[in-house]
């Protein structure tokens, strides 16, 4: 487990006690309601911490997407293949999910990492390479 994810349990079940421990201080409808609050609190940071992932393999998909028209529209007579972060296994979690790597057929050492905010705005982040002879290694 990635010391974020830690904290961001640590954080929720802060929330989630202190909300519980608030509702000893009231009694009847009032201890009830904060209760109930903590209970909501529970479900939302659950569905949230399960959920999340899901969601950003469909926001990666949008985002291919974007990149693919773009790719089409600059490029017509290149073909590609698009290289994405396994947010989902262990050693990854640092690493930006939304950046979409691109490797084009006529430069396969070259990896191209693209942005899509939305639609029409996308752009290169920077690119790496496996080039030894290469000036560059990597731009950001």
């Amino acid at each position: 487990m990635h010391p974020i994810e830690i904290i961001q349990i640590l954080i929720a079940s802060s929330i989630v006690v202190l909300a519980f421990f608030i509702s000893f201080f009231f009694k009847g409808k009032q201890r009830k309601n904060i209760q109930w609050l903590a209970l909501f609190l529970i479900v939302s940071f659950s569905v949230i911490y399960f959920v999340r992932p899901f969601w950003i393999d469909m926001q990666i998909e949008k985002k291919i997407s974007y990149i693919q028209l773009h790719l089409e529209n600059k490029y017509p007579d290149e073909t590609w293949e698009f290289q994405i972060v396994p947010h989902r296994e262990e050693g990854y979690e640092s690493s930006n999910p939304y950046l979409i790597g691109v490797v084009f057929e006529n430069e396969p050492q070259v990896v191209y990492s693209y942005l899509a905010r939305n639609k029409y705005d996308i752009t290169i982040q920077g690119f790496s390479t496996s080039d030894p002879n290469s000036e560059f290694l990597h731009l950001e």
